[in-house]
């Protein structure tokens, strides 16, 4: 196990993590930190401080999770090789029924 010190606003917090995931642990913490100090947070209670951050990355959470959604629900980009050859039986199609009408 590794201690790493978190700045988060304007607080220091040592915090145990498995050992090489030291710069992941930061990472999180910066994004923290930044979500505290972008909505003025900074000078409240921790407790309250923590919870609008808490609060703030939870709904970034369910907006991710509704985008996944609405993303997985929509139909899939079409296949550009599906068109071609789509395009190809068409053409045969019209070659078909045009031999058909010369042959009547």
């Amino acid at each position: 196990m590794s201690n790493l010190d978190l700045a988060i606003g304007g607080r220091r917090y040592t915090i145990a993590c498995t050992d090489g995931e030291e710069t992941h642990v930061a990472e999180l913490g910066q994004i923290v930190d930044t979500a505290i100090t972008a909505n003025g947070l900074r000078g409240q209670s921790e407790s309250r401080m923590l919870l609008y951050a808490a609060l703030m990355l939870a709904d970034e959470l369910h907006a991710a999770r509704r985008d996944l959604a609405t993303a997985a629900s929509a139909p899939p980009a079409p296949d550009p090789q599906m068109e071609q050859r789509v395009d190809a039986i068409a053409l045969r199609l019209e070659a078909l029924a045009e031999s058909l009408d010369r042959a009547s």
